[in-house]
């Protein structure tokens, strides 16, 4: 990742748009920080892919927050309506006037974290296979060019994600949608975090897709319920959390669950307010801590 950081740094001043595509189930936790830092007012493409795996309200939402922001228009796209995907063109054309036309190349950096759908934008755009696809996280190894032929050249790059999620949040949102490697998580402790977001948000979705009575009281009823109806059994008749966590999780990803978001941008502020109160703590025992052993090497001395 710092390589691949250094890298974008590099090219940048090449570079006249960014698009960043952001998974419209989680549209800030999978936002890239760097892409903040880096763009300053350089026009930026929002896109938020997989909306149809996505509540269509929040999405709603999410596109009206996310265009609050200084030169930033955003779009929802998924893989069901590749038509839509012609659209991108036309904004990217629409943001830079001024070169539109001319005989200069528009530079566009297609940016976006592991398994979010680039590499099916940028061959959507190209008309043809270019980059390679898949459900696994990590599938492009490198920058490569891609030229659209119409005046536009994209620059791919490697999905990437930031060496620390400050928002606890965030890090079990990434896990459940599959932008983290499943080797590096515990199935069942994200199925927990997932269930119990969906217990207080989506209760109905939770009871018609796995023909609930009632609905559980608490994770651990849900998954004790639905581990033995669905066979997930140990020897002795327990319940195999890891078995039925895993099954949570693919069919949440795949949508059978329903059109689900994990985020709603009053959430996010509400969570960045206790990320900035945890970082002010940290940052007065850091300092404390200094304090403490400037005291005891003056005792010394």
């Amino acid at each position: 990742m710092h390589k691949a950081r250094k890298e974008i740094e590099k090219i940048f001043d090449q570079v006249d748009l960014v698009i960043e595509l952001i998974d419209a189930r989680i549209p800030y936790s999978s936002e890239n920080p760097m892409i903040r830092a880096l763009r300053g007012d350089k026009p930026t493409i929002k896109i938020l892919s997989k909306s149809d795996l996505a509540d269509p309200t929040l999405t709603s939402q999410w596109l009206e927050f996310l265009e609050q922001q200084n030169n930033v228009k955003a779009l929802p796209l998924s893989i069901d309506n590749p038509k839509k995907y012609q659209q991108v063109e036309t904004l990217i054309r629409k943001l830079l006037p001024g070169k539109d036309g001319g005989h200069k190349t528009i530079n566009v950096l297609v940016m976006g974290i592991p398994n979010v759908g680039k590499s099916t934008l940028i061959n959507t755009l190209a008309g043809k296979t270019i980059a390679k696809t898949g459900n696994e996280p990590a599938i492009t190894k490198g920058q490569q060019k891609i030229n659209l032929r119409n005046g536009i050249m994209l620059w791919d790059t490697p999905g990437m994600l930031w060496p620390k999620v400050e928002n606890s949040h965030s890090g079990y949102r990434l896990a459940i949608t599959g932008a983290i490697k499943d080797t590096a998580m515990s199935y069942d402790d994200i199925a927990f975090y997932a269930v119990e977001f969906l217990l207080k948000n989506y209760p109905q979705q939770l009871i018609e897709r796995y023909h609930l009575e009632q609905l559980p009281e608490s994770e651990m009823h849900f998954f004790e319920t639905v581990g033995r109806q669905r066979g997930c059994l140990r020897s002795g008749g327990r319940v195999d959390l890891e078995k039925i966590s895993k099954i949570l999780i693919n069919e949440f990803r795949s949508g059978e669950i329903g059109a689900i978001t994990l985020e709603t941008p009053a959430m996010v502020l509400q969570e960045l307010e206790e990320v900035e109160r945890e970082r002010v703590l940290k940052a007065a025992k850091k300092a404390e801590r200094l304090l403490q052993r400037k005291r005891k090497l003056k005792r010394r001395k």
